[in-house]
């Protein structure tokens, strides 16, 4: 199996590696509720998709007392 012949400097690595950063999300408003969403899905919270109600909107738990 072939080895590198010279150490790679850490400075060389670091400027390599400075461009795998976390990037934020792209978020758009949704059309029909306003709402940021990912853009090319259905809404969560209103259910639309193209202006086309496609599944029922997600709708919140009540909390339960744990005894």
């Amino acid at each position: 199996m072939p080895h590198p012949t010279q150490k790679r400097s850490k400075s060389r690595t670091k400027r390599r590696q400075y461009h795998f950063k976390v990037q934020a999300p792209n978020l758009v408003p949704c059309p029909n509720c306003h709402k940021s969403i990912l853009p090319h899905r259905v809404c969560p919270y209103c259910g639309y998709y193209k202006g086309t109600k496609v599944i029922s909107p997600k709708e919140k738990k009540a909390k339960t007392a744990k005894s």
